[in-house]
């Protein structure tokens, strides 16, 4: 028998919206069955009226950069003095107050239809790099918050152990060194997976972690069949100073150590070469791009398209979470793709919502996850097709409305499991969602 069955008004099925869908979920939390055509709600199954897509995939997360919001708007600037302000907050999180900042920013990411998010973590040790009692006392507290908010997440846990090629952590860094990447192996090999968590691995970048560690870190997430992400040419400062040290580019250098492969993501994949691009397509390496970030910092537009093309599959982030919407992510991919092209149209609305539900899900080691069929996880989410920006187009366009003119002010419900998790706009787990950030945000800003 199934535990509940929910009538989509219109559900997208990843080629198009269907009217009127009946999806049962099982004791498991699995969709059990999916039924079309049914124009009226049965006896017993709960409305959800709108738009429903699977659940949005946040794959690029630092939880702690929300604390940044507007803080970092103030003057001008390159990432690099960007950077400082995010050091600054840093120093002031302990596993209390991270617990607290991520559990209210996973709150709102379900408030934004996010189900499932990627969380790229550094923050290992106390300030000055002396571990806590428990090692992973800050992962834990990560895992704890999503949990707390009733969000999956995959906690990248992630090598960071120098400040440049050749160069010692800094100050600010040693909290994110675990000295080797031996030593972060064994860290991170005692952190387990929950019902509701994976845990993965991650490159911070190729001038994190020394040249010799890198094959580390990428044995270790083959040895676990573990997700692998890695920011990758971000900056054009990193590119040089890798042709500076090794005579290549970051991605010659990760391809020649084993990094990348079909479980890894590329983050930002900004700066890239023809044999760039045409190494990471060519080992199914994943693309997470983080438009809304990848502008707020005028980090430049990443070859998405070409690197799609060459075989890369695309994810979307939020990253520093400058705004958390998928749905801008997703429109800003295209967006960003016209500006660079002065042509229009390179991804279909269906292609723009894979991207931000089934292969982001996929990056994040959940395959199972992002789509609305039988045996996938129930996680979905309700937009409103009646509000000030969604009304007038026709329901059969709701992925377009969805991809360029939706806000994730227009999540009006989101279930994980199969239980509802947001209900009409409010969170049922984080009543006060605002107050919660801004509570939290107050206790790490100093």
């Amino acid at each position: 028998m199934p535990l509940k069955t929910y009538w989509l008004e219109h559900a997208w099925l990843g080629t198009h919206v269907e009217p009127g869908v009946a999806l049962e979920v099982s004791e498991d939390g699995r969709i059990a069955g999916l039924a079309t055509g049914v124009h009226a709600p049965p006896r017993a199954a709960e409305a959800l009226r709108g738009l429903t897509l699977p659940g949005l995939a946040n794959a690029h997360s630092h939880a702690f950069h929300r604390a940044l919001r507007s803080l970092v708007q103030v003057g001008s600037g390159t990432f690099w003095t960007w950077r400082e302000f995010m050091y600054q907050v840093a120093q002031n999180l302990t596993p209390d107050t991270y617990f607290a900042l991520a559990r209210a920013v996973y709150a709102e990411m379900a408030l934004a239809g996010i189900t499932n998010v990627g969380e790229f973590h550094y923050l290992h040790h106390a300030p000055g790099g002396t571990p806590y009692a428990d090692p992973n006392a800050m992962g834990e507290a990560l895992i704890e918050a999503a949990a707390a908010a009733g969000i999956r997440i995959t906690l990248l846990d992630t090598a960071y152990l120098s400040a440049g090629f050749g160069q010692e952590p800094s100050a600010h860094q040693r909290r994110f060194s675990d000295g080797t990447a031996d030593a972060w192996a064994e860290r991170v090999s005692a952190l387990r997976p929950r019902e509701h968590a994976l845990i993965g691995a991650a490159v911070h970048s190729v001038r994190a972690v020394p040249v010799g560690q890198l094959a580390t870190v990428a044995r270790w997430a083959d040895e676990q069949q573990a997700p692998l992400h890695v920011h990758l040419s971000e900056q054009t400062a990193e590119n040089e100073a890798c042709q500076a040290a090794h005579g290549c580019t970051p991605t010659e250098l990760l391809a020649e150590h084993g990094v990348l492969g079909a479980r890894t993501t590329g983050v930002h994949n900004t700066h890239l070469t023809d044999l760039d691009i045409g190494l990471l397509g060519g080992t199914g390496t994943g693309t997470c791009m983080c438009p809304t970030t990848e502008r707020d910092l005028a980090d430049g537009i990443g070859p998405a398209r070409r690197l799609q093309q060459a075989g890369s599959p695309l994810s979307l982030g939020s990253d520093s979470h400058a705004v958390i919407d998928l749905l801008e992510e997703a429109r800003a991919m295209e967006l960003n793709e016209r500006l660079s092209s002065r042509t229009r149209g390179h991804w279909t609305a269906n292609a723009l919502l894979t991207a931000a539900t089934a292969d982001g899900h996929a990056a994040l080691g959940l395959p199972d996850a992002g789509r609305l069929e039988r045996g996938a996880l129930a996680d979905f989410t309700t937009i409103a097709l009646d509000s000030v920006r969604t009304a007038g187009p026709l329901p059969r366009l709701g992925a377009e409305t969805a991809v360029f003119a939706a806000s994730a002010a227009d999540v009006r419900h989101t279930v994980v499991g199969g239980r509802h998790l947001v209900r009409d706009g409010v969170h049922t787990l984080v009543p006060d969602v605002p107050a919660a950030l801004a509570e939290s945000i107050a206790a790490v800003r100093g």
